[in-house]
């Protein structure tokens, strides 16, 4: 998901020369691809999120449009003041991309997984939330993140995450994306845990088991739509997040059902109000011990069906 974020990036840098990219000590191999190509549009602020999320207000106040990238948790949490007061509350034209969304720094422990973000940010006006599932994802909602006039979150993850979408691909209209419509079951998910998803929809299928699959990427504003359309007929609607599960997309569904005053039995799973456990290891291997993983998703749902 890097590589495609900043190769797209490129791409805008060189259709606009407003586009910025500002970095605080986390650049990769693909950033000095883009520094070489592009040395006066790379600014790098050192350990210093505050600081890099306050110029970027600063410098969209001047016509720029500042992509604000670096660790996710770094964003989310050490400079929220920064991204609510300088950014949102301006409503200034800034693009925060926190990279390793979820359980993503799998090896670094909790206090670099970002599995609070879509609650603590979703609450703040004026801004924007994509949650990409895929490298091609990431490429359209960098596009769409260039396209809005406003602040804009985007979470990526950096696991090489498996790719179920073409070439050309292109956000639709509701910011969800739905797989297999009609189902008894409706599995509500967002970004790249999307992978597991799909997986632990494949061993329901050879249950008999029929699956709907909503991919959101689009977290805010949230279309209802898709969801109220495709749960219309279910038996269960399943939330699957990388992230606690309160204030996330479970939330989320929760709050869509009961505007529409329609009720849904409704299975959350992700972290239930705790840090995940696991350290020193894989994403695959954090997700089994946490329980989502698709085998483990797969059997909640199961179980579900069964009460």
């Amino acid at each position: 998901m890097q590589r495609a974020y900043l190769s797209k990036l490129m791409e805008l840098c060189e259709r606009d020369s407003n586009v910025l990219h500002l970095v605080a000590d986390s650049g990769t191999g693909y950033d000095e691809m883009l520094r070489r190509s592009f040395p006066d549009r790379m600014l790098n602020f050192g350990i210093a999120e505050q600081h890099m999320v306050a110029a970027a207000a600063g410098l969209a106040t001047a016509g720029k449009i500042p992509f604000v990238y670096t660790a996710g948790a770094f964003l989310a949490y050490r400079a929220l003041e920064f991204v609510r007061d300088d950014i949102c509350f301006q409503n200034q034209n800034v693009k925060v991309v926190g990279m390793g969304s979820g359980l993503s720094w799998c090896s670094l422990g909790p206090t670099h997984h970002t599995t609070e973000d879509v609650a603590v940010l979703r609450a703040i006006p004026n801004l924007m939330i994509l949650s990409p599932a895929t490298p091609v994802q990431v490429s359209a909602c960098v596009e769409r993140a260039y396209a809005h006039q406003g602040p804009v979150y985007l979470r990526i993850g950096m696991s090489n995450e498996t790719e179920f979408f073409e070439e050309g691909y292109e956000l639709v209209a509701s910011g969800t994306d739905v797989f297999s419509p009609e189902g008894e079951v409706v599995i509500v998910s967002t970004g790249s845990i999307l992978e597991e998803v799909m997986q632990a929809a494949s061993m329901l299928r050879d249950q008999g088991v029929n699956v709907t699959i909503l991919n959101v990427v689009c977290i805010k504003p949230f279309d209802p739509k898709p969801l109220l359309q495709a749960s219309s007929g279910a038996k269960l609607l399943v939330t699957v997040e990388e992230h606690n599960r309160i204030g996330g997309l479970g939330s989320i569904v929760s709050e869509a059902c009961c505007d529409a005053g329609i009720g849904r039995k409704l299975l959350r799973i992700g972290l239930n109000d705790c840090f995940a456990e696991g350290y020193g290891k894989t994403q695959a291997a954090v997700r089994r011990e946490n329980g989502l993983d698709a085998e483990s998703i797969a059997k909640r749902i199961g179980g579900a069906l069964h009460e």
